[in-house]
């Protein structure tokens, strides 16, 4: 091929790429900007515990709809509109919040960036394992995931900067002025990802259709055009043939009495490769990723690092996690994915366990004054005020008959009925510390909200029952040198995870699914992804609460081995080769 002739292919490879990235960028905007929106939100909305819990929830219920129907709404319409329109859903939702002053509109908005994050989840992936050539495959779902860790970086950087905006406008003693800048401060962080969004439209208006689609629709012609954009005529017409190849194998099965729905559920071919990506997808999320990324400050703080330190923690957080991630990028298509994911999880388990041993020194000292609280529930509203202090701590500690050296931190796990909360963790050296245990802050304000917290209580009685002291931990604060030691255990396990499982994944699920149950099949994967996800959210807290960080940290790496196994043993490399080529490997044809 001549130069002049590689050009213009080379140039349509990097705009898709791009457009690619953009989406991949959104994901993590969905993914990380409420986190800096929620304290000035929370401040300004008069909104309570329960509304704000589900506001935050609001975008998990929207994943969940569209990871449903993502795939077969991308085989009804293509992979290209589908793309346009999660865009659009993102572009429109941003105004709706931002502008918004009652609690429906930011549910709805919220939902709507739920409902284009499940789309662009399941769809841009399945765009580029159908769109890029085999060599490219790996680089291009690298860039999503490399530019989806910007995104979450981009969410931390701009939460931050606001934090410290809000601490200069505080200094004032205006309370007026500063209420009015908290309420722009969480508008504004929402407004900042509009112009990306914007931009991903635009893309998606420009780039080609998926050529596999199409030629599933009985559009050969269209089909190679779309491989002509970023390949050779002799590569797309190799491609073609192939697919050609694979649709002839099909339909002879078809001809043979071997009907296309028994095909997707009792062949080898389908099976395992099912089986594979939704293994990949569970212990991706077994490795407690997003609750070590959400709860992250809350981790340093007990870990022995200030309420400052851990929020420059978690950025620095998300920049290892960004800047490993250009590094598998270009590892990937190298290595090879096999490789990657080995490694990666290997290196996940070990930053685990030492994490998990480190913690456990410092909470071997933890005491339970679950009685000294529960005697300072208030009778008459059912509710409980601590002021945390080390007066306070002193005072608690004395009913145990044990003393802990200052300073302390304190964290109650408490119920009302059914439903059970966690309160976030306070030091006694933090001037105002307070904790404030009431209904509206446990109990779920509408029946919608109580079923996704849980389907199994009885929110009726909740409303009525008295409040019950699970676990009151007081635990001593170790050094800040010791939090330090844990911060750089945890970007130890965010560059093993973004080095491995952050970029393959989707490679994974994308690659191993066979094109006849591609987009369903990556739906149903996603869908186990984000329950799990959803099971860890659920259970972290109370967790850690009543066991301690250490126990969580050694069950996610224990969750880990699985991954580590399935990857070095059981997952076949497919750098290099095509679609259909890794479909023959899952018939048994390749030797």
């Amino acid at each position: 091929m001549t130069h002049s002739d590689a050009s213009p292919k080379s140039a349509y490879n990097r705009f898709l790429l791009l457009v690619a990235g953009l989406g991949g960028l959104l994901f993590g905007v969905d993914v990380g900007i409420i986190s800096g929106a929620l304290p000035y939100l929370e401040a300004t909305s008069g909104l309570n515990a329960g509304q704000l819990s589900f506001i935050v929830a609001a975008v998990l219920l929207g994943g969940v709809i569209s990871t449903l129907f993502a795939g077969a709404l991308a085989d009804l319409v293509g992979r290209k509109f589908m793309m346009f329109i999660s865009g659009l859903l993102f572009v429109v939702s941003v105004p709706i919040i931002a502008l918004s002053h009652s609690y429906e509109a930011l549910v709805f908005g919220r939902l709507l960036q739920g409902v284009s994050g499940g789309l662009i989840g399941v769809v841009v992936p399945l765009y580029l394992a159908e769109c890029l050539s085999a060599a490219d495959r790996g680089k291009g779902t690298g860039i999503f995931q490399w530019l989806l860790t910007l995104g979450i970086v981009a969410a931390a950087v701009i939460g931050f900067y606001f934090s410290g905006r809000v601490e200069e406008v505080a200094k004032l003693g205006d309370a007026a002025q500063l209420f009015s800048f908290k309420d722009k401060a969480w508008r504004g962080i929402f407004w900042v990802s509009l112009p990306p969004g914007i931009l991903f439209i635009i893309g998606s208006l420009m780039v080609s259709e998926s050529p596999r689609w199409l030629f599933r629709r009985g559009k050969k012609e269209a089909a190679l055009r779309a491989l002509l954009r970023s390949r050779s005529e002799e590569r797309a017409q190799i491609e073609l043939q192939e697919m050609e190849e694979a649709a002839s194998a099909e339909k002879s099965k078809a001809l043979g009495g071997v009907t296309k729905s028994r095909e997707s559920l009792l062949q080898r071919k389908y099976i395992l490769p099912f089986v594979l990506a939704c293994v990949i997808l569970a212990c991706n999320q077994a490795t407690g990723v997003n609750s070590i990324i959400g709860y992250n400050a809350t981790i340093l703080i007990q870990a022995g690092l200030s309420d400052k330190q851990a929020h420059l923690g978690y950025v620095l957080l998300t920049l290892v996690n960004f800047l490993m991630t250009i590094g598998a990028i270009m590892l990937v298509d190298r290595k090879g994915r096999k490789f990657l994911l080995s490694v990666g999880s290997a290196g996940v388990i070990l930053s685990l366990l030492a994490t998990g041993f480190v913690f456990h020194k410092t909470e071997a000292q933890r005491v339970d004054v679950r009685d000294a609280v529960q005697s300072r529930v208030v009778s008459s509203n059912q509710t409980a005020v601590l002021e945390f202090s080390d007066e306070l701590a002193a005072g608690l500690l004395a009913q145990s008959g044990k003393a802990i050296a200052s300073p302390k931190t304190l964290v109650v796990i408490y119920s009302y009925g059914d439903f059970q909360a966690a309160t976030k963790v306070v030091r006694s050296d933090e001037l105002g510390a307070q904790l404030t245990l009431d209904r509206e802050s446990c109990v779920p304000a509408t029946g919608v909200s109580a079923f996704f917290k849980n389907p199994f209580a009885d929110l009726k009685a909740a409303r009525l029952a008295p409040l019950k002291i699970e676990h009151a931990i007081i635990t001593p604060v170790p050094s800040a040198q010791n939090g330090w030691l844990i911060a750089v255990l945890i970007y130890c396990f965010m560059a093993s995870f973004a080095v491995g499982p952050g970029v393959c994944v989707w490679l994974a699920l994308s690659e191993l699914m066979p094109t006849r149950i591609r987009s369903n099949g990556m739906s149903i994967a996603l869908l186990i992804n984000i329950a799990v996800s959803t099971g860890i959210a659920a259970v972290f807290l109370p967790t850690v609460g009543q066991y301690g960080y250490s126990t969580m940290f050694f069950v996610f790496a224990g969750c880990t081995v699985i991954y580590f196994i399935t990857a070095a043993f059981l997952l076949p490399e497919t750098k290099g080769k095509t679609l259909e080529e890794i479909e023959e490997h899952f018939e048994g044809k390749n030797r």
